[in-house]
Parts: structure tokens; C-alpha cells; sequence
């Protein structure tokens, strides 16, 4: 286990080299850069240019630099931990993150809870009473989950939040509070819009984890295994338990790979409807303005999330199913 551990690891290396390679290129290969971007906002707002200025800028930014000095600064920058400077925010790309990755994280593991906590329970049961008028019932329900868009059901809870509950509509907290320092009203005013966001992203989530779950676990309940633990007088809920239902949970730990990068970049279209400050309409601003240290540096840290996460998912896939082996070969 340790020398696969440090095999991984070892690989990690390249594989990050490449996609930082890839990330900055990508990101580059639009026409023009952020001061282009800068110039044409200003000039069609009818407000005049100091060429001075820019020139100034450019040299400021470093982009007056070959691509490849540009990519070897962001690079070994990051090494260090110094992500660049954001060009549209004008801070360091740390402290424009900052209370936005927080509350990315509180949403995202709060939604990963309230779907797992949902999830569970109703894809074992209607496993377990399949073509039940419960397992329709339940089923009929996700279909509505996976079918309609998250968009869609946003907008239709800020509008029972607002009427019902009296929420005031967008954020993740109440105007007053925003640019506050942390407190217990601050918090408890996040909790209190908390839930909105949740049950948005969750819902598509824990449908479609429901119908994989149910799959899954109807699959493992038709194998031998299962039909000879029942011939020996097992206990249905010991046995459905301690074998099926631990092996119908591979899928789940293969997801860590993507549940580690989504829990930072969050649902991006769902935090613009709701206004959410959170890290994914970040990303989307810095990538159409051209913000290529803030936009490369968080895409860098979503990739290595990424492949620790995949490293992560095999290595408990190995542990809890003995029929994965870490190594290739065939066992006598």
C-alpha cells in the first residue's frame, strides 16, 4: 500500500505540470489580454485612455513578457504559495479568495450531507420493496428531482423564502452583514439563508445518488452471495447490511475524484441566480475578463483536488471491496 501511495504521488507531478501547461494556454488563447479587455469596457462607456497608463500596467502586470516568462512567474509562484495578483480585484489572488472559499465550503459540505442523509435511506428502501407503491412513489419523486433545472427551482424558492419566511431574496446573508467581521449574528443570518442554496444544488444531486443507490443495490441483491446468505437464515436487514449495501457503495467512494473539487468551485449557475458569494461566479468573471492569475491559479487548485481525490477513491475502494486489487495480475 505505502509503495502504490508513493507510486501516486510520484505521478502526481507530471500530471499537474501538464495541466498547469494546459490551463495557462487556455486560458491565454483568446485575442488580446485583461488591459484589451479594460480598454474596451472604458472606451465604450465614453471615458477616455491614458496610453501612458496601460503601457505602465502591462509592465506592472508582467504582461509585456514573452507567454512563456509569463507562465514561468505564475508557475514558480505558486510553488511558493504566491497564486499572482488578480488584475480586475486588484489584490493577491489569497485575499480575494479568502471569505468566499469559506463560504463555498460551508454550502457545498452542508449540500453533501443533506443529500447523502436523503440518499441513503430511500435508495436502500426502494431497493429492498422493489415495485412497491413506496418505490414508485419514491421514484416518481426523483424523476422530478433529476427533470427540473436547478435554475428553475431557485428562483422558485427565493420567491416562497421571500413571501413565506420573510428571507430577504439573494446572498447567503443579510445586506447589513456583508463586509462585517464573523459573529454570532452574521451566522446565524448565513444559516437562516443557508438552506435555500441546499435544497437548490441538492436535489438533482440526491435524486440522481438515489436512482444509482437503488441500481446498484438491486444488482448485488441477485448475486449468489446474497441467495446462499439467505439460504443459511441470515437476517435480511444484517445481510442486505453487511454485504450488498457495502458493496453497492463503490460508486460513492468513486466520487470522491469529482466530490472534493465541487465542494470549492460549487454550482456556478445556481450561485448566480441566487447571488451567492461564493467561489464559482468568481471564476466565471475572472475567465471572461482574462484575469489569468486568479482564473489559472483556482483552476490549478480544482485539478489538484481532483487527482488527490481520485488517489483517495482508490485507495478506500481497495480497502472496502476485496475484490479490488491495487496491483494488475491475477491471484491464484
Amino acid at each position: 500500500m505505502i509503495g502504490y501511495i508513493l507510486k501516486r504521488l510520484f505521478f502526481m507531478i507530471p500530471t499537474l505540470f501538464v495541466i498547469s501547461v494546459l490551463v495557462f494556454v487556455i486560458i491565454q488563447l483568446p485575442p488580446g489580454d485583461y488591459l484589451e479587455t479594460y480598454i474596451a469596457e472604458l472606451q465604450s462607456q465614453g471615458e477616455s485612455v491614458d496610453p501612458d497608463r496601460i503601457e505602465f500596467l502591462r509592465a506592472e502586470y508582467g504582461l509585456d513578457k514573452p507567454i512563456y516568462e509569463q507562465y514561468l512567474v505564475w508557475a514558480s509562484g505558486m510553488l511558493v504559495g504566491d497564486y499572482g495578483y488578480s488584475f480586475e480585484y486588484g489584490l493577491p489572488v489569497n485575499e480575494v479568495i479568502g471569505d468566499r472559499l469559506f463560504l463555498t465550503i460551508i454550502i457545498s459540505v452542508v449540500t453533501i450531507v443533506f443529500t447523502w442523509a436523503i440518499a441513503f435511506p430511500i435508495g436502500i428502501y426502494s431497493a429492498t420493496h422493489q415495485y412497491s407503491w413506496g418505490d414508485y412513489g419514491l421514484s416518481f419523486i426523483g424523476f422530478l428531482g433529476l427533470a427540473t433545472p436547478n435554475f428553475l427551482l431557485a428562483l422558485v424558492m427565493l420567491y416562497l423564502a421571500n413571501v413565506y419566511f420573510g428571507t430577504s431574496i439573494g446572498g447567503l446573508m443579510d445586506p447589513e452583514y456583508i463586509d462585517q467581521p464573523w459573529g454570532i449574528d452574521k451566522l446565524i443570518s448565513v444559516l437562516e439563508h443557508l438552506w435555500i442554496p441546499v435544497i437548490v444544488i441538492g436535489t438533482s444531486g440526491t435524486a440522481g445518488m438515489i436512482r444509482r443507490l437503488r441500481a446498484n443495490l438491486l444488482d448485488e441483491l441477485q448475486k449468489q452471495y446474497v441467495v446462499t446468505a439467505r439460504a443459511k437464515g441470515m437476517q435480511e436487514k444484517k445481510l442486505v447490511r453487511k454485504y450488498p449495501l457495502r458493496m453497492a457503495m463503490n460508486f460513492f467512494i468513486a466520487d470522491i475524484g469529482s466530490l472534493l473539487p465541487s465542494v470549492i468551485s460549487g454550482a456556478e449557475i445556481t450561485a448566480v441566480v441566487l447571488s451567492l458569494p461564493t467561489t464559482g461566479p468568481m471564476m466565471l468573471n475572472a475567465l471572461q475578463s482574462q484575469d489569468m492569475y486568479l482564473a489559472g491559479s483556482f483552476l490549478m487548485f480544482l485539478a489538484m483536488l481532483t487527482v488527490v481525490g481520485v488517489m483517495l477513491s482508490d485507495i478506500l475502494l481497495a480497502m472496502l471491496d476485496p475484490r479490488i486489487r491495487l496491483q494488475g495480475g491475477a491471484t491464484k
